[in-house]
């Protein structure tokens, strides 16, 4: 589905992303795990726009029958058209905004307003809370259902591919335990997935595949199960369990 070919990044002057390569399959659930400051968000921020390659390519293949589109001079909108949708770090909810308010603005590009009032119904079936306090104002909502309103928003697209930037940030344990059995459930109808994540664990159960990124550079890629294996990941990323 996505296929990322020897992309060089700076931001400002910040050499970030240094001849990464990546490739994320149709259905599939890949992590890309890595220190603070290893380059993790500029990748997606890469991916969907809003930083641009200084060279390399990044190919986009909505559907297994669909014509292959480079996306890397693409504006963010355009992106978002085709089918990826990003759900960014610290979630970036309007806090002004009631829940049900923020969950349209997802659907902003749509004008299939009937099937905008089906999938929002879905996802409220999805994340119960959010249903519960529609009317409520985003802000005030916990960390917990901020993160299930900014995903949610994110659905609202009706993404292919669904990017996801530290989904588990600032949550307790017993609620991203259930964040993640909900990225299951959405993998599994359908929508593929490329997660930045820093509980590694977490998210090496959660993906089929995974990279590590360090300084800019992928050092290491497999299956989640070799990558949880590796002495190095697991002196660096796994406490060393």
């Amino acid at each position: 589905m996505l296929r990322v070919k020897d992309i060089h990044v700076y931001r400002d002057r910040t050499y970030v992303l240094q001849g990464v390569s990546l490739e994320v399959g149709h259905g599939e659930i890949v992590a890309l795990i890595g220190a603070n400051g290893a380059g993790k968000t500029s990748m997606l921020q890469t991916i969907s726009g809003l930083l641009r390659p200084k060279t390399g390519s990044i190919i986009y293949n909505a559907r297994l029958d669909a014509e292959d589109i480079d996306i890397s001079r693409l504006l963010p909108e355009q992106i978002v058209s085709l089918g990826i949708s990003h759900c960014p770090e610290g979630r970036g909810i309007f806090s002004r905004l009631s829940v049900r308010e923020n969950l349209l603005v997802g659907a902003y590009l749509r004008k299939d307003k009937k099937e905008i009032l089906k999938d929002y119904e879905q996802i409220c079936g999805i994340f119960p809370i959010l249903a519960e306090r529609s009317g409520q104002t985003a802000g005030s909502l916990s960390g917990g259902e901020q993160e299930m309103l900014a995903v949610g928003r994110s659905l609202m697209s009706r993404p292919r591919l669904l990017i996801l930037d530290e989904p588990s940030l600032g949550l307790g344990p017993i609620i991203v335990e259930n964040l993640f059995k909900i990225l299951r459930q959405i993998n599994a109808q359908g929508v593929t997935i490329l997660l930045v994540e820093q509980n590694a664990v977490m998210a090496l159960d959660l993906a089929n595949r995974a990279y590590v990124l360090e300084t800019g550079r992928v050092t290491l890629f497999g299956s989640s199960q070799d990558l949880a294996r590796d002495e190095k990941v697991r002196s660096a990323y796994l406490g060393g369990v």
